[in-house]
């Protein structure tokens, strides 16, 4: 399995408009972060978690041209603003995109892009399927290659073509064990991460229980969230972070969600263990 980074910022990114600090000012490319996002090459599946406002640029920096589904960790805006891009992918493809959330971001979802599930559809809105997903629940995302063909028919928009009499057998598909957090310490918003064989991405949190933490043993490889030294309302600190990793014990540990409060990229891992690590947009992880 591959995972890329396709970004490492908070919900502003990195520089933050108008800010002068010297972080905002490195020249080095590390410390230039889209909002957090990740693509995972897994079981022979493209995957991609979260697609917030910079998704579009991340598909072309990457060139990716193909992808079998989309995770939503939650709904805030930096991590789903960017679905309606998705149409390139309807055009390109002539496939709809899986996408896989829990019930409350499909919610939000219906609101905020409620032109992609009216009926008559507006002509060229993007075409999604929505799963709903369990917290506490295993889920497989299966290849979207025997979805149904989207088929498009001027001055009416797209046609769906049934794949009649696939055996879902037959469709090769990814296993993903979700791991539950919260964005606050009241919890009052879920936020999902998921576990790819060896590797688990979690971003968005500030509460994990230990039942989750279960989840997690034999990684080689994690992500946690932090957005600066001291405590903060929705994210980890950072000494709350290490010792996340600490407990989880994976072979390799990663921050992302990283804001301009941290250090600049040389310095910042310059001062964490040596199996720790700030991650970096368009870096890899590959096992």
């Amino acid at each position: 399995m591959k995972l890329t980074f396709l970004g490492t910022g908070t919900s502003q990114g990195v520089p933050m408009i108008g800010c002068d600090c010297p972080v905002c000012r490195s020249a080095d490319p590390r410390d230039k972060r889209l909002r957090a996002s990740v693509f995972v090459e897994y079981n022979g599946l493209s995957i991609v978690v979260d697609a917030g406002p910079d998704f579009r640029y991340q598909m072309l920096r990457e060139g990716i041209r193909h992808i079998d589904a989309i995770l939503l960790t939650h709904n805030h805006k930096d991590h789903m603003g960017g679905l309606d891009d998705i149409r390139a992918f309807n055009l390109k493809e002539a496939k709809p995109v899986n996408i896989y959330c829990e019930q409350y971001v499909l919610d939000a979802l219906k609101r905020e892009y409620c032109y992609a599930f009216a009926e008559p559809r507006y002509q060229g809105a993007p075409e999604w399927h929505v799963h709903t997903i369990d917290a506490g629940s295993p889920f497989k995302v299966y290849s979207n290659e025997f979805e149904e063909k989207l088929i498009w028919e001027t001055g009416k928009g797209y046609r769906h073509e049934d794949n009649a009499g696939v055996d879902m057998d037959s469709v090769p598909y990814a296993e993903i064990i979700p791991i539950q957090g919260y964005h606050h310490k009241n919890r009052d918003l879920s936020v999902l991460g998921y576990r790819f064989g060896d590797v688990a991405y979690l971003t968005d949190m500030n509460v994990i229980d230990d039942c989750e933490l279960e989840k997690l043993h034999g990684l080689k490889a994690v992500t946690l969230n932090c957005v600066k030294r001291l405590p903060h309302y929705s994210h980890f600190s950072l000494q709350e972070c290490l010792d996340f990793f600490e407990k989880v014990g994976a072979e390799q540990s990663y921050i992302t969600h990283i804001s301009h409060l941290l250090p600049a990229f040389t310095d910042f891992d310059r001062e964490l263990p040596d199996n720790v690590h700030p991650a970096y947009d368009g870096q890899t992880i590959e096992l």
